[in-house]
């Protein structure tokens, strides 16, 4: 692995870090966040290597839709979910129940 793709991930989990209990985030809003309009798969490359790092909320960055679609990255599939409903983000069929309502915008809240 590359130093630049080393460095990118540490932004992109420096910015999960960020996201509270209880909001989501999605792939794109974090690439967008960091300046690559269409680097949302470079972030899910990044969780996707998160899922075992305690410190790392994983479970907080869905797809645009507010789909799980990261879930198979957990140790079993269904851990996603239960980490966001213990999160207090009620999901459904796989899905981020209110996803507006929870929607957690990096450019709003930590600014550019």
């Amino acid at each position: 692995m590359s130093n630049d793709k080393v460095n990118y991930f540490d932004l992109v989990y420096q910015v999960v870090r960020e996201v509270p209990r209880g909001r989501v985030t999605t792939y794109g809003a974090i690439a967008h966040y960091l300046g690559l309009k269409s680097g949302a798969r470079m972030v899910g490359y990044a969780m996707n290597a998160a899922h075992s790092m305690a410190d790392v909320p994983a479970q907080r960055v869905v797809n645009r839709q507010g789909l799980l679609t990261g879930k198979h990255h957990f140790e079993n599939p269904n851990r996603m979910q239960e980490l966001l409903e213990e999160d207090g983000v009620q999901v459904k069929n796989d899905q981020v129940q209110n996803f507006e309502t929870v929607f957690w915008n990096p450019e709003k809240e930590l600014g550019i």
